[in-house]
């Protein structure tokens, strides 16, 4: 009987599903984006995943992230791990925290990766300087409107926050997993090759462009 990976062992190889199965990753975030790609990562092999978040699940989530309208007002990450569990029999590290300086070091250090997908500047610029005290690999992932980008660390700007409620903006789903898609695919790349791809996406004219000077 083929495995619930088969499809990704014939394309990627026996050898490398096993190191994705053992690599850490820490998720910050599960909303649109974070929720997502964790769905996305749990299926393509990583068996070992820390998602932090502090989040109930609201009715406006429902279009953009993996929760389900029967979710709604349950935590963020209490219904991915439930998900997750049933979906690949993985149990995720769910963590129901705020993020905080406090406590982003205990959370962090133990990652072989740290994926960035909060939706606010300072969440970001925490992430970014807690990983690079720790020296730790980080990928921001983020999207705005008809734009999204995949960047390391070492080539990332936080962007501002947009005016009014962080959530009250728009956004299409499409985007969203075509972003997810496109971090998926560079975060295996560095766990299998060490590639540090840096790129970025509109959907309008459906372009997907590495960004200049930053792809090693």
């Amino acid at each position: 009987m083929a495995s619930k990976f088969h499809h990704e062992a014939l394309y990627r190889g026996a050898d490398s599903l096993a190191k994705l199965a053992s690599w850490q990753l820490t998720l910050c975030g599960a909303g649109a984006l974070g929720s997502q790609l964790a769905d996305n990562l749990a299926r393509q092999g990583f068996q070992h995943l820390r998602v932090i978040d502090r989040d109930r699940v609201e009715e406006h989530n429902v279009s953009t992230q993996l929760y389900g309208e029967s979710d709604v007002g349950a935590w963020k990450v209490e219904v991915l791990r439930q998900r997750l569990f049933r979906a690949t029999g993985i149990e995720i590290d769910a963590v129901r925290k705020e993020l905080t300086e406090r406590n982003a070091h205990g959370l962090l250090q133990e990652a072989g990766l740290v994926l960035d997908t909060f939706d606010n500047s300072a969440s970001r610029r925490l992430v970014r300087e807690q990983g690079r005290d720790l020296q730790l690999p980080c990928l921001h992932i983020g999207l705005y409107a008809d734009y999204g980008e995949v960047i390391w660390s070492e080539n990332y700007r936080v962007p501002q926050d947009v005016a009014g409620d962080v959530c009250d903006y728009p956004l299409a789903r499409n985007l969203v997993l075509l972003v997810v898609a496109l971090a998926s695919e560079v975060i295996l790349r560095f766990v299998l090759d060490g590639s540090r791809q840096n790129w970025s996406v509109t959907l309008r004219d459906f372009a997907v462009r590495p960004l200049e000077n930053s792809v090693s």
